[in-house]
């Protein structure tokens, strides 16, 4: 009698546990993993104008143009100097990344480049 009870207590045990794992989702289920991060594209080129009112600078190299907003968030350095956006002035040379965000481009990085030093006269 002794046998038989423990065998009932034993497979209701094995069949509970069976139970409880075949229920539990898979490992990293359930999560979706995140976007990717944007693309970043680099253009480089002088600033023609800066835009106080729309936090914005046009660009230019050669005939092609872009304006380019600027955020909180957009990191402007020249060498290991962080600037702020009233620090851009037109006629600087930047590399900027941004990244599109529908029909906009927002600047990620802008980095302002030393002015070249003339030539030295012999």
């Amino acid at each position: 009698m002794k046998k038989t009870v423990l065998l009932v207590v034993l497979l209701t045990l094995v069949a509970f546990l069976s139970g409880a794992i075949a229920a539990a989702p898979p490992k990293g289920a359930g999560t979706t993993p995140p976007p990717p991060p944007p693309k970043l594209e680099k253009f480089t080129g002088d600033i023609k104008s800066v835009d106080a009112m729309a936090k914005s600078i046009a660009v230019a190299k050669g005939k092609e143009q872009k304006t380019i907003m600027v955020t909180a968030d957009t990191k402007i350095t020249k060498g290991k100097d962080a600037l702020k956006f009233e620090d851009l002035k037109a006629g600087m040379n930047v590399v900027i990344e941004y990244k599109k965000e529908m029909d906009k481009m927002i600047a990620v990085t802008i980095k302002v480049s030393a002015p070249k030093a003339p030539p030295k006269a012999k």
